[in-house]
C-alpha cells in the first residue's frame, strides 16, 4: 500500500525539521512548530549544524521584515492580544509581520465566535460569520494577485474550508504544501478534506518525505487501519523509532482494530515515558472504559485534572470516568465543557451522544450525533449511534441509512453487518439480511451471533438443512470459547435434537438430548427428548426385527 522504497536522508530531515521549526515559531503556529519539535526530538542522535540554521533565520537577519514592529507584534500575538496585534500590523507588507496580522484577525473572530455560544453548545454556523467572510475576501484578492506565501495559503485554505468551499480549499491547501512541505498544519487540514477512502490529491502534491506521514494519518482517519500501520512501521524502521506521535499513531491504529490489550499496552508504555502528554489520552480512556479499568481510569482521571484541567482531552477522560460509574449527567457536563472549549472536537460530540442515549434522551442523543457528522463524516460511531437511536425510536428506514452510513466507513467490522441484518430482519428483507449475517461471519464475527441469526432466519424459512448446519457450527464455536449465550446454546441444542429425532439419526439425537441436560432452561426438555429418542430408537429396532423375521419365512 505505501510507496516507501527508499532510506531517508536523516542528516537532511533534520535540517529541514529545525527550518521548519523556526519559521512555524515565529508565526505562532503553536501546533505545528510542537509537532516538529517531537520529530527533531526523535532525531537527536542526528547530529547538524543547528547554530548555523538558527543565525540564518535569526529575526534580525532578515531584510525584508521590520524586525522591530515584527517583534511587538510577536509579543502582542503571544499574550494572547490578538485585535491589538492586528492593529499595530495592518500596513505591514513583510511576510511574517503580514502572516500575523492575517492570523491575529482570524484567531480573534474564532475566539469571539467561542464567547458567543449559547449555553446548547451548539456551533454557530461559520458561513455566517461577517469577519471570516471579510478575512476571505481580503485573502482571495491577495491570493490573485500572486502575493500569499505558504503560510498566507494555509491560512486562505484554512478560512476557506471554514465557509465549507471545499474544492476551492483543497486547491489552496495542495498550493501551500508545494511551497512549503514541512508545514504539518496544512498537511492535517488537506486530510481533512479528503472524504472517500484512500482517495487524495497525490498526483498533485509534492513526493517529499512528508508526505508519508500525510498518507498514514489519512489511511488512519478512513479506518485503512492496515495501510497505515505499514507506513508507520517503516517510518519507525527508517529512523523514526524514537517518535512519540508515531507510537501514538500505532495505539490508535491497534485501537481502530479492536486490539484493545495491545493499544491500552503501548498507551501505558508512551504514558510512562512521557507522562505529560496529554494528546491522545482521550482515546486511551475510551479503552479503559471499555475493558472496564475502573482504578486505572480514576488515576488517569486525577492526573490529567492536575496537569491541566482546561484541556478538551482532560474534559473526555473525566466524562469517561463519570460515565463509567453511570454517572451519566456528570460526564455530559464534561463533555460540554469540552466543546466549551474546541466546538469541533468530535469525540466529545460522540461520547455526549452515547452519554444521552444511557439516559434515554433520544432527541439529544440524535443532536449529538448529528454535530459529530457535521465535523467529521467518515465518524463511524456517530452514524452507527443515528441508527441506535432510530431504532429505539422503531423507525426503521431510518435505521437502515444510518447504518449502511456505518458499514460503509466499517466494511470489516461484524457489528454494523448485525445490526443492518437485524434492520433488514424487521423490514422483512430476509435474503438481505442472511447476506449481512454471512459477510459478519466472514470478516471475523466479534459478537459470535451472526451464526445463531442466520440459524434463526432458515428455520424460518423452513431450510432445516440450512438451520442445522448453522447450529451446529454455532455450537462447535461456542464449546471452544464459551462466547455464547447459555439460553441461546440451549435452544441451539434443542434444535439439533429435534432436528434429528425427525431424521431417525439416533445417536445425533441422543448427544445433542444428552446436551440439554447441562442447561437449567432446557434440562426437562431434554430428558423429555432423551425418553422420545430411547422409544423411537426400541420401536425402530422391533420393526427392524419383525421385518428380517419375515423376510427369513
Amino acid at each position: 500500500m505505501s510507496d516507501i522504497t527508499f532510506k531517508f536522508d536523516l542528516k537532511q530531515i533534520k535540517t529541514e525539521i529545525q527550518t521548519a521549526i523556526i519559521g512555524c515559531s515565529q508565526r505562532g503556529l503553536l501546533h505545528s512548530t510542537k509537532w516538529l519539535a517531537e520529530m527533531n526530538i526523535a532525531l537527536k542522535d542526528v547530529d547538524v549544524d543547528s547554530a548555523d540554521i538558527t543565525s540564518q533565520h535569526s529575526i534580525w537577519n532578515l531584510g525584508d521584515d521590520d524586525a522591530d514592529l515584527y517583534t511587538l507584534a510577536k509579543t502582542y500575538f503571544d499574550l494572547k492580544e490578538l485585535d491589538r496585534c492586528a492593529f499595530y500590523t495592518e500596513k505591514s507588507t513583510s511576510p511574517r509581520t503580514r502572516f500575523l496580522h492575517l492570523y491575529s484577525r482570524y484567531l480573534s473572530g474564532e475566539r469571539k465566535k467561542l464567547h458567543d455560544m449559547t449555553d446548547s453548545t451548539l456551533p454557530p454556523d461559520p458561513t455566517q460569520n461577517s469577519s471570516l467572510r471579510e478575512l476571505s475576501a481580503e485573502l482571495r484578492m491577495e491570493y490573485k494577485e500572486g502575493r500569499l506565501d505558504s503560510y498566507c495559503l494555509y491560512l486562505y485554505g484554512v478560512v476557506l474550508k471554514r465557509l465549507e468551499l471545499v474544492r476551492d480549499a483543497q486547491n489552496v491547501l495542495v498550493e501551500a504544501i508545494q511551497k512549503d512541505p514541512l508545514h504539518w498544519g496544512a498537511w492535517l487540514e488537506l486530510a481533512a478534506l479528503v472524504s472517500d477512502q484512500g482517495k487524495a490529491p497525490l498526483t498533485d502534491i509534492p513526493n517529499h518525505w512528508m508526505k508519508q506521514f500525510f498518507l498514514a494519518h489519512m489511511y488512519l482517519e478512513q479506518q485503512m487501519n492496515e495501510a497505515a500501520l505499514e507506513i508507520y512501521y517503516l517510518l519507525q524502521q527508517n529512523g523514526f523509532e524514537k517518535s512519540s506521535y508515531i507510537t501514538a499513531q500505532t495505539a490508535i491504529a491497534s485501537h481502530n482494530r479492536r486490539e484493545v490489550d495491545s493499544a491500552i499496552a503501548t498507551f501505558r508504555h508512551l504514558h510512562k515515558e512521557d507522562p505529560y502528554r496529554l494528546d491522545n489520552l482521550d482515546v486511551y480512556s475510551n479503552l479503559l472504559y471499555v475493558k472496564e479499568l475502573r482504578v486505572e481510569l480514576s488515576q488517569l482521571a486525577h492526573h490529567v485534572c492536575e496537569v491541566d484541567k482546561y484541556r478538551v482531552e482532560t474534559c473526555c477522560v473525566i466524562g469517561n470516568y463519570y460515565s463509567l460509574r453511570s454517572e451519566h449527567q456528570k460526564a455530559v457536563l464534561y463533555f460540554q465543557r469540552a466543546l466549551k472549549l474546541n466546538p469541533q472536537y468530535l469525540s466529545a460530540w460522540t461520547l455526549m451522544g452515547h452519554e444521552f442515549m444511557e439516559m434515554k434522551n433520544t432527541n439529544a442523543a440524535i443532536q449529538s450525533y448529528r454535530q459529530a457528522i457535521e465535523v467529521n463524516r467518515r465518524d463511524y460511531r456517530a452514524w452507527y449511534g443515528l441508527g441506535q437511536t432510530y431504532e429505539i425510536l422503531k423507525m426503521p428506514y431510518y435505521c437502515l441509512h444510518y447504518y449502511k452510513q456505518a458499514q460503509q466507513l466499517r466494511p470489516n467490522d461484524s457489528r454494523m453487518l448485525i445490526a443492518l441484518g437485524e434492520t433488514y430482519e424487521k423490514l422483512d428483507k430476509i435474503q438481505e439480511a442472511l447476506k449481512c449475517y454471512f459477510k459478519a461471519r466472514s470478516v471475523g464475527d466479534i459478537e459470535g451471533i451472526a451464526l445463531l441469526k442466520m440459524a434463526k432466519l432458515y428455520d424460518k424459512l423452513q431450510e432445516s438443512e440450512n438451520a442445522s448446519a448453522a447450529y451446529i457450527e454455532y455450537v462447535t464455536d461456542n464449546e471452544s470459547s464459551q462466547a455464547g449465550e447459555k439460553s441461546e446454546v440451549s435452544q441451539a441444542y434443542k434444535y439439533l435434537a429435534n432436528y434429528y429425532i425427525k431424521r431417525n439419526q439416533y445417536d445425533e439425537a441422543y448427544k445433542y438430548a444428552h446436551k440439554c441436560l447441562d442447561y437449567e432452561d432446557t434440562r426437562e426438555e431434554g430428558k423429555a427428548l432423551l425418553k422420545a429418542v430411547a422409544q423411537t430408537r426400541s420401536q425402530s429396532d422391533r420393526e427392524l426385527m419383525v421385518g428380517n423375521i419375515t423376510m427369513s419365512c
